[in-house]
């Protein structure tokens, strides 16, 4: 949500795009985050939250987007995006990246993290909207009464 707000300030219009199908276990499934993410910014009416497959970059040409932003955090998260930021151009050169750091406070903050904090039955409303936060506890409780 902060490189989302700031990313509004430099562009008319923000398209987030929600990955379908990554290769990775997921708590939610795509149309859920995408319905958690739209309501984490009910007040920026030029962001849209829309669903994708495929690559990233194609994606983004395919909708008439000429930038891909993107957040650092860490160290680890430079030496990626700059990797992956070569190969999209190789692959799509009308398309560039732009890296914006996250805010201090976000720093530290990952979805793995925030789970695993949850999981372990600590409090994470200081790290994910209030909506967010009821529906990851939501969905733990569902897991462990399926357990």
């Amino acid at each position: 949500m902060d490189i989302v707000r700031r990313s509004i300030e430099l562009f008319d219009v923000v398209v987030v795009g929600v990955y379908d199908l990554p290769q990775k276990s997921l708590m939610f499934n795509t149309q859920e985050r995408v319905d958690l993410f739209r309501r984490a910014l009910p007040d920026l009416p030029d962001v849209e939250i829309s669903p994708y497959s495929g690559l990233t970059v194609r994606y983004a040409s395919a909708i008439g987007a000429h930038v891909l932003v993107r957040g650092l955090r860490i160290g680890a998260d430079y030496e990626y995006e700059r990797e992956m930021a070569l190969m999209n151009r190789a692959m799509q050169p009308d398309v560039e990246t732009v890296c914006l750091m996250s805010s201090l406070h976000h720093q530290f903050i990952s979805s793995s993290r925030v789970k695993e904090i949850a999981a372990l039955g600590a409090e994470i409303d200081s790290f994910v909207p209030a909506h967010v936060s009821a529906a990851v506890a939501d969905r733990l409780s569902k897991r462990g009464e399926s357990n």
